[in-house]
């Protein structure tokens, strides 16, 4: 077996093999664990072929990593500054822009996971343009309950012929599904990138979200004394462990479900009265009694505690909406809920 003893003949596949290999099996697998099939399948097959190293070779890439880490201070990852060292690799100006309207994207490393990210309306009103085998494919490829809201969208007779062609589809050979991601890449993402910009009064309502209470008590009186229309807006956005009054009877069920046991007492402490009736009228006679015995003797507590849990609580229950496994009603119009 060879053993590799120049450290300058190493290429840069080599110089991470043999760090990954130095670091141990677990540190190795959650390295490659944010990596994309591509660069695992090129660090495996450079590991396989590396043969023996020698310690003197090991120490030099330490030495070289441990200073390039050191020499940088801080590290920033930015839009920009991922734009800009692009544009110092030498890639075309169109390329560049590209590449960074596939990154300001809907999340997701790759194109299916992108696509299982964007909204299934426009989603379906996309593919209801496509061909019939390639939204077949595309179904096949989201997960199941995204391709089934996605499905029910699209008109009935395109549907069925897409359902039809699902159930002929065979495996999907990796030069059609090399060009579906490639039509997807080139007339939806690029152009989802430029138009689904987040209204500002919307980012600012989640970041209200996830202050604490008192700051953000103290932005929205400056708002709504500088810009009172935008702060009346940000306020309609926002969502409140108050808000959880707009459930019924079965989400509160699942959301107590779902929930952490010892949490929910300390968000009910801080609670008005109407939620904590909604919440014990939704637990056996009890389950209500022992909360209330916990609540009763935790004593005082800290209000930044109570802030904490009930934006937990918060946090759980806009999880589940967006699963679609509870109805979070405003009480406005259409969402009013009829007995």
């Amino acid at each position: 077996m060879r053993v590799r003893e120049d450290y300058r003949t190493l290429s840069g596949p080599e110089k991470a093999a043999i760090l990954m290999l130095s670091l141990g099996e677990e540190a190795t697998a959650r390295l490659f664990e944010q990596m994309d099939d591509d660069e695992i399948l090129e660090i495996s097959q450079t590991m396989s072929n590396l043969g023996k190293v020698s310690p003197a070779v090991v120490e030099r890439l330490f030495v070289d990593f441990a200073e390039q880490m050191s020499s940088t201070n801080a590290l920033v990852g930015t839009h920009g500054s991922t734009a800009r060292l692009l544009e110092k690799a030498g890639l075309p100006s169109d390329r560049i822009e590209g590449i960074m309207e596939e990154i300001r994207g809907p999340a997701g490393r790759t194109m299916w996971e992108k696509l299982g990210n964007v909204n299934e309306e426009i989603l379906a009103t996309f593919l209801q343009k496509e061909y019939p085998q390639t939204v077949s494919v595309v179904l096949s490829k989201v997960s199941t309950e995204h391709a089934a809201r996605v499905l029910g969208l699209l008109p009935e007779n395109f549907a069925l012929e897409v359902i039809n062609r699902m159930l002929r589809m065979e495996a999907v050979q990796k030069d059609i599904l090399d060009e579906v991601e490639k039509t997807l890449r080139q007339e939806f993402m690029t152009n989802l990138a430029r138009t689904q910009k987040k209204d500002p009064h919307e980012l600012i309502a989640e970041i209200f979200n996830s202050l604490e209470r008192s700051v953000e008590t103290r932005f929205m009186d400056a708002l709504e004394k500088h810009t009172p229309d935008s702060a009346e807006k940000i306020r309609s956005l926002m969502f409140t462990f108050e808000d959880l009054a707009g459930l019924d009877p079965a989400s509160v069920q699942t959301l107590i479900r779902a929930v952490d046991k010892d949490k929910l007492p300390t968000a009910l402490k801080g609670a008005t009265d109407t939620i904590k009736d909604l919440f014990f009228s939704n637990m056996s006679e009890r389950a209500a009694k022992i909360m209330k015995e916990d609540m009763g003797a935790m004593g005082p507590v800290k209000l930044r505690d109570v802030e904490e849990a009930q934006q937990y609580v918060v946090n759980v229950a806009k999880d589940l909406e967006g699963r679609g496994e509870i109805a979070i009603s405003t009480g406005e119009g259409d969402d009013e809920l009829i007995y």
